[in-house]
């Protein structure tokens, strides 16, 4: 079969005149792939477009969630939408078996579309199928990859207070052993006027657990120092391990010599131990509450984010959305200062609540990447919220390199991204501009010089119609 022949039996092309398709042959080459042999891989040059003669070929694409199969094709044409847009790949394509492939270079597809209207037509239609069934495809893996983050910011969040949660836990058995047994040797040694005082001792112990002595570092080192020679002074072994103890409970050189002279000196040592064991008691205590605190507050923002058991359309509270995603990517923020600048007395507004927050989750990412990017040491984001006389304006303000002014043209557009294949989708941007313009007929715009880049949502008090 020749090569005019060929391509007649491709639809792109079956209803062109031969002259076309003569000329359109001019410098084409057959090529062979064996099964998994690349072709071409996202994000190289366009040069040629292909049009598939025999076997199979996949047409995959990296994403941050792993790779997402667009197509599998057994005809028509692959690669052409890199030559007409005049951009890098924008999928990989490789053998799923063995196939030939016959390449057209550019020029003559250039030429081609300049002189037949109805190629220009008929590759219309097919860019715009294919847009569709992509952009279809990387949406929800879009989605996937967001809940990815969000899931692994999770585990990685509450993992840190589940394992404090259970190493205080572990310690609790052995550290009320010790209570007791100091508590016994005390009994034994004291009156019932001496045991009375120890009592208010602990007591007050008990009621100021979790408040913390207040000191800096420096101070804490110099009070346990201080501590620890007093103790040795007065002849109370393992000095050096019972003075942190003693310090964090807030006991100082002054009230343990009130204690002294209260009872006889050899005494003293079985008081100093079980003072250190109350002490490490309420601190496990303490570190338990803490870790159990901090998983609740989590799940109740995840849950809060979710919008979980609530009907899709909400009374909205921006400033709770926005610090629910704010813990949820704690994970991704850590070493950047996160500042939240909220105006008085925000109305609450009615909208699609979980939505929203995926727009905060792809803007906050957005600014995380970029201050990344930046490597810059003060990374900075300012999330700000402000009312309007006809709703409320977000603001998400980074302190990265910026956006050049010729790519602000282009940030919204789908597939469009500045990350390197597999770490965007180029639609993180799009969906959000959607569900902001679509959905809540807001607005969604970028303002960026080199140092600062600020993303500015505007929102109704009201859904449309």
């Amino acid at each position: 079969m020749s090569t005019v022949d060929q391509l007649r039996a491709v639809p792109l092309f079956s209803e062109l005149p031969r002259e076309d398709l003569e000329r359109l042959c001019v410098g084409t080459e057959e090529v062979t792939i064996a099964a998994g042999e690349v072709l071409f891989s996202e994000g190289d040059p366009g040069d040629r477009a292909y049009v598939v003669l025999d076997g199979q070929i996949d047409i995959v694409k990296a994403t941050v969630g792993g790779e997402v199969l667009l197509a599998v094709q057994s005809e028509g044409v692959v690669g052409e939408m890199a030559l007409l847009e005049d951009a890098p790949r924008n999928a990989s394509v490789r053998g799923r078996s063995d196939a030939v492939l016959l390449a057209i270079p550019k020029a003559r597809l250039d030429e081609l579309l300049d002189s037949s209207p109805s190629a220009s037509q008929a590759f219309f239609h097919v860019m715009l199928d294919r847009w569709r069934d992509t952009q279809s495809s990387l949406q929800q893996s879009e989605r996937m990859a967001q809940l990815g983050t969000l899931t692994a910011g999770l585990a990685h969040e509450l993992n840190n207070p589940a394992a404090a949660v259970n190493s205080s836990a572990n310690r609790m058995a052995e550290a009320m052993v010790r209570y007791g047994n100091a508590r016994a040797a005390v009994a034994s040694n004291l009156d019932a006027d001496g045991l009375a005082v120890i009592d208010d001792l602990l007591e007050g112990l008990h009621a100021s657990r979790g408040s913390g002595n207040q000191m800096s570092t420096l101070d804490q080192a110099d009070l346990e120092d201080e501590i620890e020679s007093w103790l040795a002074d007065h002849d109370v072994d393992r000095s050096w391990e019972l003075a942190p103890g003693l310090a964090d409970a807030g006991l100082g050189v002054d009230q343990l010599s009130i204690i002294a002279d209260k009872v006889e000196p050899s005494k003293l040592p079985s008081i100093v131990d079980l003072i250190s064991a109350a002490q490490e008691q309420l601190g496990l205590v303490h570190q338990i509450e803490e870790g159990t605190r901090r998983m609740s507050a989590i799940v109740k923002a995840l849950k809060s984010y979710a919008y979980l058991d609530q009907a899709p359309v909400q009374n909205v509270e921006i400033t709770a959305g926005l610090d629910d995603t704010l813990m949820l990517l704690e994970h991704k923020t850590k070493g950047i200062e996160v500042v939240r600048e909220y105006s008085d007395g925000l109305p609450v507004i009615e909208a699609l609540g979980g939505e929203l927050n995926q727009v905060w989750t792809n803007l906050i990412d957005n600014a995380v990447y970029a201050i990344g990017e930046s490597d810059r040491e003060d990374g900075r984001i300012v999330v700000r919220a402000t009312t309007t006389d006809s709703g409320v304006v977000v603001e998400i303000e980074d302190n990265g390199p910026g956006i050049p002014e010729e790519i602000q043209k282009r940030v919204f557009d789908s597939f469009f991204t500045t990350k390197p294949p597999g770490s965007g989708t180029g639609l993180g941007l799009d969906i959000s501009r959607n569900i902001v313009i679509q959905h809540h007929g807001g607005n969604l715009t970028v303002d960026s010089e080199p140092g600062r880049t600020t993303f500015k949502v505007e929102l109704p008090l009201r859904l449309p119609g």
